[in-house]
């Protein structure tokens, strides 16, 4: 009789996990600040043995993430934001400003999607698109395009069912061109860290 029962409570406990799972939706939508940390690694601007290099300033802005769990391991995340404004400095002179909207698409593996504490990681790309480009009162252009890989890793805090605190950081390649009249005079490479707090709630 006590076999019974036990087998009992385990096909019951069975189902009704089965139940929560198969009740729980796959979409999660996370807010973050996010804190753009540009690497700054620029070829010299005149060539090699010039010591003038193009800087790109740091800034924190809004994000929104959206993800997709196929499996309660695996989710497919794209990150959003809307188009960023940008000083960009020679030798520590200002000499004009750009923007850059870079949607991001990852693939992510979450480790312990059962548990409170669920640490995850994360690889995909990146396309930037650059606009409002004014360098030296026009005289500079960069590309207007920017391809690029992106690696994540982050940790989920469920709070309750549907909402978790979120802190995510990640390394992004963006990288353009600058020229002029007279053809190519640097390569700016952004290359940024991105690090991120937030809320989520899955649906």
């Amino acid at each position: 009789m006590k076999k019974a029962l036990l087998i009992a409570g385990v096909i019951a406990l069975s189902t009704a996990s089965g139940f929560t799972q198969a009740q729980e939706s796959p979409w999660l939508v996370r807010v973050r600040a996010v804190h753009i940390n540009p690497a700054d690694k620029s070829d010299p601007v005149g060539g090699v043995g010039a010591s003038d290099r193009l800087t790109v300033s740091s800034k924190t802005i809004p994000e929104v993430d959206i993800s997709y769990f196929f499996t309660p391991n695996w989710a497919a995340e794209l990150i959003l934001t809307y188009p960023q404004k940008h000083d960009v400095y020679l030798d520590g002179k200002s000499i004009g400003t750009f923007k850059h909207l870079p949607p991001t698409l990852t693939l992510q593996y979450h480790f312990t999607p059962q548990y409170s504490f669920s640490p995850y990681v994360g690889a995909g790309i990146n396309y930037t698109r650059i606009s409002n480009v004014d360098l030296l009162n026009g005289a500079a252009t960069l590309d207007n395009n920017s391809f690029g890989l992106a690696l994540q890793a982050g940790i989920d805090y469920k709070i309750d069912r549907h909402w978790l605190v979120n802190f995510d950081i990640k390394k992004v390649q963006i990288r353009s061109d600058v020229n002029t009249a007279a053809g190519k005079i640097s390569n700016v490479q952004v290359d940024p860290w991105l690090i991120g707090v937030g809320v989520g709630y899955r649906f």
